[in-house]
């Protein structure tokens, strides 16, 4: 824990807070923008308060929304209608009839309302700030944060330094092994927070970053002891002393999962042409984090125009995204971003592709020693007495006889399945011959 500018006892995420603007400046915005944003609130909400106005742009009244309004009145475009306290911040606005034409103005060249949006340089800076801030993994961490899985030993050699790379990571092998589940163990092993921009502006333009999906807020009001190695809510106490810029959210270090909803134009940024400003694709909301490509190569985009798509992000950390109006403009690619699937790759991408993701890791079938493991661990979850009789029974009588392939997920299917029959019978559920082959004989479809 170290004192950090703000007043808080936080990890090293909170000395890289940014501090508020002092003055329209320090925004980064133009006072234009600003005033179009504070006028918008008002076409909405009919009257407001100074400090409402600043709490919504998440910009501080001194210094920067009272000079706003101060600009509206000055253009008659606000009204003040009396507060309850002192001072102008307590002081209610409204819109006069010429400020709700230029908020209706203002409304059509886009509907966006809320927090403030940061500027692409401050962005880009602080992002990059933050993926210097990504804890250092250990092996003997490592390995207790995987003890709920069975692993072979070679594989957190191999998994450690790509967690540390913070770079590429391509996950293949068989289905029903735990690819997706090992890559949101890397997810939360990561841990930790990062400050997320509500929304970034980008030549007048408003592009939407926070998603409640995939951003989870911390809270700072709360003051609890951090667990040792999950992502979840790391709470503080909260002290006197200047606060952060509030047009960014302290998260847990998010963790985006895209499956086959994946396309190229979903890599790009999202136009509303109704609202007339932007959502963020997926790798910008996973800045500072993890993006999974689950089932890669089931996508809707050909793994190949992914490849052309992505050559120049996965090699160089920074990406290109286009406005509606033809602007193209650069942006951080800062993540560790995980492809998973269960073809071979080498039918999947070429070696162009394959040589810019930086760790290949195959996870492979359990061994027998393995699956009796994972089959005891199994029982011992569900509340069931382990038989190593019974796994042997399994293993001889449906897959060595069929001949086929261990999987590190049946173990967990097969119990369910012979608990689901012993609730029918209403007896208790236990490693029984009648209701094993039962569960077998419902689970493989290859009998």
């Amino acid at each position: 824990m170290s004192q950090n500018p703000y007043g808080l006892e936080r990890p090293e995420i909170l000395d890289l807070a940014p501090p508020q603007a002092r003055d329209i400046g320090e925004t980064g915005l133009q006072l234009g923008f600003l005033t179009d944003l504070a006028a918008k609130m008002l076409y909405y909400s009919g009257v407001l308060t100074g400090v409402s106005i600043a709490d919504t742009m998440g910009l501080p009244f001194t210094g920067v929304v009272e000079d706003v309004i101060n600009f509206l009145a000055e253009e008659r475009l606000v009204e003040m209608k009396g507060g309850k306290g002192f001072g102008r911040a307590s002081f209610s606005y409204t819109l006069t009839e010429r400020g709700r034409e230029v908020a209706r103005e203002a409304v059509a060249r886009t509907a966006y309302v809320g927090k403030a949006p940061v500027p692409l340089d401050q962005y880009t800076s602080l992002v990059r700030l933050q993926m210097q801030d990504v804890p250092f993994i250990g092996k003997d961490m490592l390995l207790d944060h995987f003890k709920s899985l069975i692993l072979p030993p070679d594989f957190f050699d191999r998994v450690g330094p790509a967690i540390n790379s913070s770079r590429s990571l391509f996950l293949f092998g068989p289905p029903g092994n735990g690819k997706t589940t090992v890559a949101e163990m890397v997810a939360d092993i990561l841990g930790g927070e990062v400050f997320v921009p509500h929304a970034i502006e980008v030549d007048g333009q408003v592009i939407k970053v926070f998603d409640p999906l995939n951003h989870v807020p911390v809270d700072l009001d709360r003051s609890t002891s951090p667990p040792p190695l999950s992502g979840v809510k790391r709470p503080v106490q909260k002290k006197s002393g200047p606060e952060f810029d509030k047009r960014w959210m302290l998260s847990n270090r998010p963790s985006v999962m895209v499956g086959g909803e994946l396309t190229l134009e979903t890599l790009d940024l999202i136009y509303n042409p109704t609202t007339q400003f932007y959502e963020a694709p997926f790798q910008v909301k996973a800045n500072g984090g993890m993006l999974l490509i689950d089932d890669f190569g089931r996508q809707r985009v050909h793994p190949t125009d992914l490849l052309n798509r992505w050559i120049v992000p996965l090699e160089k950390n920074i990406d290109f995204l286009t406005l509606h109006t033809g602007k193209k403009f650069e942006i951080p690619f800062d993540q560790l971003i995980v492809f998973a699937t269960n073809l071979d790759p080498k039918e999947l991408v070429d070696e162009a592709f394959l040589r810019r993701i930086k760790y290949k890791i195959e996870v492979h079938n359990p061994s027998e020693p393995e699956y009796r493991q994972i089959f005891r661990l199994v029982c011992g979850a569900k509340g069931i007495r382990y038989s190593d009789d019974a796994a042997t029974y399994i293993i001889e009588r449906y897959y060595k006889e069929y001949d086929m392939e261990l999987r590190s997920c049946h173990p967990r299917d097969i119990i369910n399945l012979l608990i689901d029959v012993a609730k029918f019978r209403n007896i208790q559920p236990k490693l029984e011959k009648s209701l094993i082959d039962q569960a077998c004989l419902s689970f493989f479809v290859s009998l």
